[in-house]
């Protein structure tokens, strides 16, 4: 009974301390959403050449694949234009298929809050305006490079945040674009020192980088942060994107999981075919040990000197808290230098330790 309330006692302070060391408040709890995207209805109506179309809800990434592979161009560009929410949101539809759907898509909505991502030279593979909206974004030749990295982030980010300029190399787009620098692209120089997005593939690049906030991040930090509700959705829509990769002939990613997206990345671990899983500035994967993820990926794990989240409780009771911290010897992840790492958000500031490792991983290099 005793070990009983300490541990009750315990998770209660898991919430309080997120709370109070973020300085942030919760603006209530967020519906999580999920589900084939707006337009299904229609989709579900149409054929092509007679045939029934592949079910958004329902269809593997590979048979989606197979379909398209059995269209003409003129009937694939038909499906884009009458349907651009759905074929920009269907796992394993030609990569360019899904960049131009978005983009008409995207403006489609009118909002100015969205403007920038109809921008020509932007490859907006994922686009949702539902809720506070979603968004994937690829920073280079995800057809043709050797590696794949997956950016996947945490509380307060959406469609309209993720690529604040405000806070570079913090927000998902800006780790993005620091990673895929850092890896040796030079046509990403330009927008992490601040200029232009810079989209087009570099020949010979050895690592595209995908920003994803496809899922319902907390807002805040609060119950939302503390149980794993929303991982738990957001990591079935992790699992199916990296099906829609493999689907798409790219190759098997590496994970970057920051904060509450380590949280995501722990419960699909299983689930992806990912060669590398980095949970960085982590509350805990929902597991006691790296081989608990139960996953063939390679696990890493790093915390900054700085970073709030070693003040969280690494406990989990009825619900609330995320387990164990994947930085400790216990929990056996390999772990990434992050001495130099500022806060919470610095881990893919240029120069940093981490950042250095980072794009070792991405490239398969690090042992």
């Amino acid at each position: 009974m005793r070990r009983f309330g300490r541990t009750l006692v315990t998770a209660a302070l898991a919430v309080a301390v997120v709370g109070g060391t973020a300085g942030w408040a919760s603006s209530g709890s967020q519906a999580a959403v999920t589900g084939p995207p707006p337009g299904t209805a229609a989709w579900r109506a149409d054929t092509a050449y007679g045939r029934t179309l592949p079910d958004p809800a329902t269809a593997e990434p590979s048979e989606v694949a197979r379909f398209f592979a059995g269209l003409d161009d003129a009937h694939r560009a038909a499906l884009v234009r009458s349907h651009p929410l759905v074929v920009g949101n269907l796992d394993g539809a030609p990569l360019p298929l899904r960049y131009e759907a978005n983009r008409l898509a995207v403006a489609a909505t009118g909002e100015a809050r969205y403007a920038s991502l109809a921008a020509p030279d932007r490859r907006i593979l994922a686009f949702d305006p539902r809720g506070r909206g979603q968004v994937a974004e690829v920073f280079g030749d995800l057809e043709h490079a050797a590696h794949v990295a997956v950016i996947v982030p945490g509380n307060d980010n959406d469609a309209a945040s993720y690529d604040s300029r405000r806070t570079p190399h913090s927000g998902p787009a800006g780790m993005a674009r620091a990673l895929r620098a850092a890896t040796g692209s030079p046509a990403a120089e330009g927008a992490v020192a601040g200029g232009p997005v810079a989209a087009g593939p570099a020949p010979g690049e050895p690592v595209a980088v995908i920003a994803w906030t496809g899922y319902t991040t907390p807002v805040g930090v609060g119950l939302d942060a503390a149980d794993g509700r929303l991982a738990a959705a957001g990591a079935t829509r992790l699992a199916r994107f990296t099906a829609g990769l493999d689907a798409a002939g790219a190759a098997d990613p590496v994970l970057f999981c920051h904060s509450y997206g380590s949280v995501v990345c722990g419960l699909a671990a299983r689930h992806t075919d990912a060669t590398d899983l980095v949970a960085l500035g982590s509350p805990g994967m929902r597991a006691d040990t790296a081989d608990g993820l139960r996953t063939g990926a390679r696990v890493w794990a790093a915390r900054g000197p700085s970073d709030w989240i070693a003040d969280v409780p690494n406990v989990s009771f009825a619900g609330l808290g995320h387990g164990a911290d994947p930085t400790s010897a216990a929990f056996g992840a390999r772990r990434v230098p992050a001495a130099d790492v500022r806060g919470h958000t610095g881990y893919f500031a240029p120069g940093t330790q981490s950042l250095a490792a980072f794009a070792a991983i991405a490239k398969g290099e690090a042992r």
